[in-house]
């Protein structure tokens, strides 16, 4: 649950202001780099099942095209607000440049609940959104994506109408596909396999192996379940997973000491990440209150779930054993938190480079859909971890170099290449 008192645009622009104080940037460029070039907001109207005609609030921010196209996915969240649409839109610029792929940063929502709309009004929704938004976006200037509570059917629904009115075929203008209508084999489980990329990294930089430890991860959606498979790949073993509980509208956290087994969760999961507890008690599982994740005793955590997880009134109660902490989500952790994760000397991959891997799969997908030409999984995944390693190093070498905590280093690659194309394009 998101605090209504919590504002992440606020927030994003704290840690660019940092990061442009450390690079002496000059008022021009900080006024371009802290705003979005662009902002859209409109009414979607739906017919809805029942008769009734309801009107839902849709957004798309546009942070920085400097360096390419926008990029960024479009979120259905009941507390979707054009703040969250700006800090991630402008979490998406940095992320795109960090990873050195030729795109800036955009993001949309829908202010909705889809677990309370039937698939037709998530269409109607889906296809008002694009006709608000068709003069705006396209293959060569805002190229969207899933999000939260969005999946490759949304997408192709959104691509379908883009295409309807456009008069053409534009399999670049959406990623997130299906496989086999334009989609990338290995986009699925690019986020979650990228954060895992920059653990073994990680683990690698504190020399101790995988299969040495453990994991407690928030959130079960697609980002958390592929982490998961990769890191058992590896050897590590994941004791604990958070997930929300829609009907009981709390969060709990499912406990097994011995090791969760993914496979017999994914059976009680349903499509939003929501865990079945009745089921998982049968199981033997421990059901803990939902910010329990954070508080065990393991070597790694993992926030994939939504914004604003890790703050200051909690982050107190990291394990001392925690040595790693990997961002699945965008913005879960909090300057305050920041603070004393510092203080506690824990290695923090930040989510702009921890789940980049999305972004660098979208970016693989729209290539493959503006050549016509599709690339075996195999392929796809090592040159996704090939990127997700050189990104990485890059800024575990900066950190280390200067003796820099590791989201301060990451913003600073990210905001000199933004800042620079900007300049070479004469903006400032």
């Amino acid at each position: 649950m998101i605090s209504k008192d919590f504002n992440p645009f606020e927030m994003a622009q704290a840690q660019f202001d940092k990061v442009a104080e450390m690079l002496s940037l000059d008022e021009g460029t900080r006024e371009i780099l802290r705003n979005a070039l662009r902002e859209y907001q409109f009414s979607i109207p739906v017919h809805m099942d029942d008769g009734t005609v309801k009107v839902f609030r849709g957004f798309r921010v546009q942070h920085n095209d400097a360096r390419g196209p926008s990029k960024g996915g479009i979120r259905f969240h009941p507390q979707e607000t054009v703040d969250t649409v700006r800090a991630l839109a402008m979490w998406m610029t940095w992320k795109c440049a960090v990873v050195g792929i030729p795109l800036g940063g955009g993001k949309g929502g829908v202010v909705c609940d889809p677990h309370n709309l039937s698939m037709r009004e998530q269409e109607q929704i889906c296809r008002g959104w694009v006709r608000q938004m068709t003069k705006n976006v396209g293959p060569l200037n805002d190229v969207p994506a899933p999000d939260v509570m969005t999946s490759a059917q949304h997408m192709l629904w959104m691509l379908d109408e883009y295409e309807a009115i456009n008069g053409a075929k534009y399999p670049g203008f959406i990623t997130g596909k299906p496989v086999g209508m334009g989609g990338s084999l290995g986009r699925t489980e690019a986020t979650g396999y990228g954060v895992i990329f920059t653990v073994r990294e990680a683990l690698k930089e504190l020399r101790i192996k995988p299969s040495e430890t453990t994991a407690s991860v928030q959130g079960f959606g697609n980002v958390a379940q592929y982490a998961i498979k990769l890191y058992n790949q590896m050897g590590g073993k994941v004791i604990a997973v958070s997930c929300w509980d829609q009907t009981d509208q709390i969060s709990y956290t499912f406990k097994k000491e011995s090791g969760i087994d993914l496979d017999e969760l994914l059976k009680i999961t349903d499509r939003f990440g929501g865990i079945d507890r009745a089921k998982a008690k049968e199981l033997n599982y421990e059901i803990l209150d939902g910010d329990a994740w954070i508080e065990q005793d393991v070597d790694i955590l993992i926030p994939a779930a939504l914004e604003n997880q890790v703050r200051g009134d909690n982050a107190s109660k990291i394990s001392s054993k925690v040595k790693i902490i990997a961002e699945g989500a965008n913005g879960p952790t909090t300057p305050e938190a920041d603070k004393i994760i510092q203080e506690k000397g824990i290695f923090m991959i930040p989510d702009f480079l921890a789940n980049a891997g999305g972004v660098t799969c979208s970016y693989f997908e729209q290539v493959q859909s503006n050549m016509n030409y599709f690339w075996e999984k195999d392929e796809v995944l090592s040159k996704l971890d090939v990127k997700m390693t050189s990104a990485f190093l890059a800024v575990s070498d900066l950190a280390r170099k200067k003796k820099l905590y590791m989201r301060d280093a990451a913003y600073i690659i990210s905001i000199s290449r933004v800042a620079q194309a900007c300049k070479d394009r004469g903006w400032v």
